[in-house]
Formats: C-alpha cells, structure tokens, sequence
C-alpha cells in the first residue's frame, strides 16, 4: 500500500512546453556552410536575389577549407557588406594557425586547411622539414592580407531576428544569446540536439551535415556538406514560414 501511495503522489516532472512558431517579422535568408565552393554560393546567390531580393542574408560560417575555392569565397563574401556572416569552427580554426602555427596547424591541416592554403596559393609543409609550419604561416598572411584575416576575426558569432537565433554550430539551451559561450556558438553545446529550449527561441545553424535541411522542435538544420554533395542550401523565413532553397 505504501508504495501505491508512493507512486500516486510522487513528484512528476512535467514535460517540456511545446516550441511556439516562429515570428520572424522582416524576411532572412541563411545560408548554411560553404566550405570553400565559390560557384554554389554564386548560384545561390543568383536564386536568393531572384525569389526574396528584399531579405536580410545571413551566412552561418565554414566559409573555408575542404572545397577548392576558399578565397574566392571570401572575396564574395567581403564584396557584399550587406551580407551578415557569422564565424564557424574553421574560421576559428584558420586563426588558431595564424597565431600559434605549430601547436594549432596540424589539426586545421588535417581539417581542410591545405585546400584554403592551395586557394591562396600557398604550399603546405613537407615531410622533411624544410618547411615548417611557421613558414607556411607567414606565407599565407603575406598571400591574404591584413584587410582579410581582419574580416574574419571581426565576424560575429551570433545574430537574432524575432524568435529565431542564428548561430554556427546551434547554442547551449540554458543560456540566453548573450550569455553563450563563444566556443558553443561555433564547436556546439553536448546539450543541443538533446534538450529543448525553454524561452522560446529557435535556432539555425550549420556544422553538423544533414542529408536534407530541416525545420523541427525549434531547430533548424542548414548545412547538406556542399563540398561532398554539391549542395548548398538555405532557409528563406518570414513569419512563421520556411523555405529551403538548394543547388
């Protein structure tokens, strides 16, 4: 009997409230991760001034590294100021080299790196240690410049419109934007897919590659791994509406 009791009156955990809708009140284009591949973004770009030329365009980073095209995708993106671009984990991670080229190099290199180094043309090192890190390292800042690698440590991590915060790599659902750790917005939070959020923001974001785009429990899913699939896709949104638009 007394463990009837027990379980009748044990303290319940009430579930999570249900995501309200979007409201998005002036229409914004995302972007997801582009990875080097200058063509797909010229084309989506095309669509995007084609089918929503009054909206905001926010990029949500990984504009470098495994494509082919990495500085011509920056030169894209630093040409159209009116365009939002929020940093990602290979932005960090390219800066990371600039700074401490032998103890950050090797994992951007086995990241990407050689193919944004090759877009600069800058060569890589060689295995027999006649160039090392620190000369590729000043070899690719002569080749960007101050005026870029000033670009990407400017970028922003963050922005909100409305209900809905863009972000790289999604956010920690216990904190307000504000608040967010910097290392969450661009690697991602361990929390993120597996707790919802409780003051009612969705989140888009890149990062992680799907095999389609989607819009669910206050997410929004953007990058379909442009360099291994071809497709580069975004979200249009306004109000309460999604609509994905792919290469």
């Amino acid at each position: 009997m007394l463990q009837l009791f027990s379980r009748l009156f044990a303290r319940q955990t009430p579930p999570p409230a249900p995501m309200p809708p979007l409201n998005v009140p002036d229409p914004v284009v995302i972007i997801g991760d582009i990875h080097g591949c200058a063509r797909l973004l010229d084309t989506l770009l095309d669509r995007i001034a084609t089918l929503a030329p009054q909206a905001t365009i926010v990029c949500v980073g990984d504009y470098i590294d495994r494509g082919d095209e990495s500085a011509a995708v920056i030169e894209t993106l630093m040409a159209r100021p009116q365009i939002t671009c929020l940093a990602g984990n290979h932005e960090a991670m390219l800066l990371a080299f600039l700074d401490d080229a032998a103890a950050k190099g090797p994992r951007w290199l086995r990241n990407g790196g050689l193919q944004t180094l090759a877009s600069y043309g800058v060569a890589g090192p060689n295995a027999d240690g006649t160039r090392p890190l620190d000369r590729v390292r000043d070899d690719l800042a002569l080749a960007m410049g101050d005026a870029r690698i000033n670009w990407l440590r400017d970028l922003p991590k963050w922005m909100q419109t409305g209900n809905l915060l863009i972000t790289h790599a999604g956010a920690d659902p216990a904190r307000a934007p504000q608040d967010q750790d910097d290392r969450d917005l661009m690697w991602g939070h361990r929390d993120f897919m597996a707790v919802p959020r409780s003051d009612g923001l969705w989140v888009a974001y890149g990062h992680v590659i799907q095999d389609t785009p989607s819009a669910a429990e206050g997410r929004i899913a953007l990058d379909t791994g442009a360099y291994a699939t071809g497709r580069l896709t975004a979200a249009g949104i306004h109000g309460d509406s999604v609509d994905f638009i792919t290469t």
